[in-house]
């Protein structure tokens, strides 16, 4: 489209010293123009130069022009403004994962952290889809992304951006935006709506650590009203009987225990949830319990002979095995008097 005029015309306009490229300025004002002043001041006195709408001349002058001009910019700033306003509307103190960047344009309204906690992915095995529990550092971001962009893009480039990155996908629900991504320890769901926002839940897997530990006079508290006390803060690896480092606190507290009750023997019972086949996790709670008696036997130096094992497996559950909550609490060491 030609604009008949010229630069330095609307430089002078403007009071500018030197003419600057304003094509798009003029561009910009050419619909207002004709759009507010369709009916022009075709008596003015002034100069004028024709705008060509299709096939119909409107006349404006140059203070029209630049009048037109300037509330085109005026528009322009303030829609500028309100982009980037838009843009930056983070939420004070959220930012995002430094593994996984935002889709363009999106703007971050909520976030949350843990250092310590769990999350239930969706991941499909053997064809069918399931959760599944993961514990460690838990980040959730939740965005608003640009209207002007579809869920099936959205998944497109998240789908993209994650497998190049060297992520395996764990489950996708396909169309509906939802799906789980692994790579070395960490796990990342993201859920995308149409409404239009998405949510990252991520979490970097690492083990719980056990900050609360009974003590020997509360074990013995337990032994002596009901025969039996939980011993929290004995911690094994899943699917695996090898005491992990993090039980020395809980194994100290009973130690202490029968160096107080000299005469004291006492059972080590293993115990687990209802997950996987039941002789599987008969053989696991017994070869934990086991591992209990060694310790104390070989770091404690307590005589063997006080010293007893066994495996209850899932028989003898303290909540419902219906709920991770529940699966929890039966998967537990107890000591017994003998």
């Amino acid at each position: 489209m030609r604009l008949p005029i010229s630069q330095k015309s609307i430089a002078r306009e403007l009071g500018m010293a030197q003419p600057m490229r304003i094509e798009r300025l003029l561009i910009s004002s050419y619909v207002a123009a004709i759009s507010w002043n369709a009916v022009a001041v075709a008596s003015s006195s002034q100069p004028v130069s024709k705008y060509f709408y299709g096939e119909c001349p409107v006349k404006i002058t140059f203070s029209n022009a630049v009048s037109h001009v300037l509330t085109a910019v005026s528009f322009s700033l303030f829609s500028l403004t309100a982009s980037i306003s838009y843009a930056q509307q983070d939420k004070l103190g959220c930012k995002d994962l430094p593994y996984l960047s935002r889709f363009p344009g999106s703007g971050l309204m909520d976030c949350s952290h843990s250092d310590d906690d769990t999350f239930k992915f969706w991941v499909t095995v053997s064809s069918k889809d399931q959760q599944k529990t993961v514990e460690g550092k838990f980040d959730k971001l939740y965005y608003s992304y640009p209207q002007t962009a579809s869920r099936p893009q959205l998944i497109r480039n998240f789908n993209t951006a994650l497998s190049a990155a060297g992520y395996k996908k764990l489950y996708d629900s396909g169309p509906s935006g939802d799906s789980t991504w692994n790579k070395a320890g960490l796990w990342i769901f993201i859920s995308i709506s149409g409404a239009p926002h998405y949510e990252v839940y991520a979490v970097q897997e690492v083990a719980l650590t056990q900050d609360v530990v009974a003590t020997a006079t509360e074990l013995g508290s337990g032994i002596g009203g009901t025969g039996h006390a939980v011993v929290p803060g004995i911690l094994f690896d899943t699917g695996k009987a090898d005491l992990k480092p993090e039980s020395s606190k809980a194994l100290d507290e009973v130690a202490k225990l029968l160096s107080e009750h000299a005469d004291w023997k006492i059972y080590v019972v293993g115990h687990t949830d209802n997950v996987g086949q039941l002789g599987a996790n008969m053989d696991l709670s017994k070869r934990r319990a086991e591992a209990v008696v060694q310790a104390l036997a070989t770091q404690y130096h307590l005589a063997a002979a006080r010293l007893g094992s066994f495996g209850a497996g899932p028989y003898a559950p303290v909540a419902s095995n219906d709920k991770e909550e529940g699966r929890t609490q039966n998967r537990r060491v107890e000591i017994v008097k003998q």
